[in-house]
């Protein structure tokens, strides 16, 4: 999820500069555009950096475990070759 203070800081710095005739709406126009960049935003499905980070780590892990089971694999289809021949 996005964190909700990164939305209302570039709703913030839209509005603060607006000209001078839009300023006055500057209230009604935050809260619009913070509702309407939220919105677009969650539609996106993004994740956090930190979410980013955890799930690389776990893949990394993952393909780790997968490496060494196809290691393992071959040790053994080897093993199994050499007694069907020696049998």
């Amino acid at each position: 999820m996005l964190d909700p203070k990164v939305i209302d800081e570039i709703s913030s710095k839209v509005t603060a500069n607006l000209p001078k005739g839009l300023q006055a709406l500057q209230s009604d126009l935050q809260h619009n555009l913070r509702s309407t960049l939220g919105a677009a935003l969650n539609k996106l499905n993004l994740v956090t950096r930190e979410e980013f980070e955890i799930q690389q780590g776990v893949l990394a892990r993952t393909r780790a475990k997968v490496d060494a089971l196809e290691r393992r694999v071959r040790e053994l289809e080897k093993a199994l070759e050499s007694r069907d021949n020696n049998g």
